[in-house]
């Protein structure tokens, strides 16, 4: 093929109409915005910001439940800055969705709409840009509960308010931050887990389910809590030698995905070995990927996860259950320390990896730490129970629009109608 051949089929391919349009749209002459419009009903009172790719849209769907309750009471708007994220929740929720590219067309859709309230389900680094839109409440809601270090970034101080679970959340923020005003902290425990979803797992008569739900390795080492690598083949395997037992793995969505050979290997040897179980025993072990792992805790009996969200949701919703931690890092001072849920459960690391059948088999069997349990989860969660998160979720969100719209007509007052200077005018 001569070089002229090799130009034409560049330029007459589809990468590079696709690669032109945007050259072209980024210097203005072309396609301008970039935006998807899905289903919006706008102005809404309520805009739900996601910065992010479709691969942390899991952050957002955990939501979509509790928001759809809320639009009822107040109208909702999900915003999404990647277009990918728009499309992956297409299909899971009736909100309308709106996609945005451009930072000046993200403030041209604040102002001409004026939503009193922003939520914000992690601390992506594009939340910024929407913080130029000063009259709005600006919340920060994270994804879920837990312990990981990931859970209190110094970004929080940015927000208006931080919605968290219960008193343990404040005790972690009180442990890590500097010159962070704790007053800043509303307690609205955990409005995801009062949603009744349809079952997504059954009970198999004479067998006990045990569920092991490990989480990712992270975005970075201090953020690193997964098992899979260090442990995970040994979980699987112990529990299937319990005859009376059937697993349901239930990894982290991101697992799946991992670049980590460690990672991928101990995935990879935790499907084998249930393969070859149910081929020797006929005994239907689960491997959910993309389920929801709130509608199977009903069907499990026993939960076997890392310090993550998983095991204080399960937690927070059945705390008569026995649940395992593990604790790649092996350091049971620190474990203490940053996951007080340890003190609750048995724990799975180097020094008791040793004994592992007969520690899941006396977890299991005995529950040992049925009192501990519901002591501890009165820390996490306060007398909050199942049910009423909902409510305290809602109620905060009024009474912060209340106080805002006071502040503005007191601003207002005092400055005078006309003036530049009132916000939000």
């Amino acid at each position: 093929m001569s070089v002229r051949d090799l130009v034409n089929d560049v330029l007459t391919s589809q990468t590079w109409k696709r690669t032109s349009q945007w050259i072209r749209g980024t210097a203005g002459r072309g396609p301008a915005a970039g935006h998807e419009i899905d289903g919006v009903f706008v102005p809404a009172e309520i805009v739900v910001y996601f910065g992010d790719d479709a691969d942390k849209i899991y952050q957002v769907q955990q939501w979509l439940p509790v928001l759809e309750r809320l639009n009822e009471h107040r109208p909702v708007v999900l915003v999404f800055r990647k277009l990918s994220a728009l499309r992956a929740v297409k299909g899971h929720t009736k909100l309308p969705r709106v996609f945005v590219r451009r930072f000046e067309d993200l403030m041209t859709l604040y102002s001409e709409n004026r939503y009193k309230l922003a939520l914000y389900v992690n601390n992506g680094v594009q939340n910024f840009q929407s913080f130029n839109e000063a009259h709005t409440v600006h919340v920060h809601v994270n994804h879920g509960e837990s312990d990981k270090i990931s859970m209190v970034a110094n970004q929080v101080k940015a927000y208006d308010r931080v919605f968290v679970a219960g008193p343990a959340a404040i005790a972690r923020h009180e442990r890590v931050l500097y010159d962070f005003d704790m007053n800043h902290l509303e307690v609205v425990g955990r409005p995801q887990l009062d949603i009744d979803f349809p079952a997504e797992l059954s009970a198999v008569e004479g067998l006990r389910t045990v569920m092991y739900a490990p989480t990712w390795e992270g975005e970075n080492e201090a953020n690193n809590y997964t098992s899979v690598d260090v442990y995970g083949a040994k979980i699987v395997r112990a529990l299937l030698k319990v005859k009376d037992v059937r697993v349901v793995y239930k990894p982290h969505p991101r697992i799946t995905d991992s670049e980590d050979p460690k990672l991928r290997a101990g995935h990879k040897a935790i499907l084998e070995a249930l393969h070859a179980d149910t081929e020797a025993t006929g005994r239907k072990h689960v491997v959910s990927l993309t389920g929801n792992i709130l509608a199977m805790f009903g069907a499990v009996d026993a939960m076997i996860t890392d310090v993550s969200s998983v095991g204080l949701d399960f937690l927070y919703s059945h705390p008569e259950k026995p649940i395992v931690l593990t604790d790649r890092r092996s350091d049971r001072a620190k474990l203490t320390e940053e996951a007080p849920i340890s003190q609750g459960c048995a724990v799975i690391d180097a020094s008791s990896i040793g004994r592992l059948s007969e520690q899941l088999r006396q977890a299991v069997r005995e529950d040992s730490f049925a009192e501990d349990r519901r002591r501890i989860r009165a820390f996490y969660f306060g007398d909050v129970a199942r049910g009423e998160s909902t409510e305290l979720f809602v109620s905060a969100i009024d009474r912060l629009i209340d106080e805002r719209a006071e502040a503005i007509s007191a601003r207002r007052a005092l400055l005078g109608k006309d003036s530049p200077s009132v916000v939000g005018e």
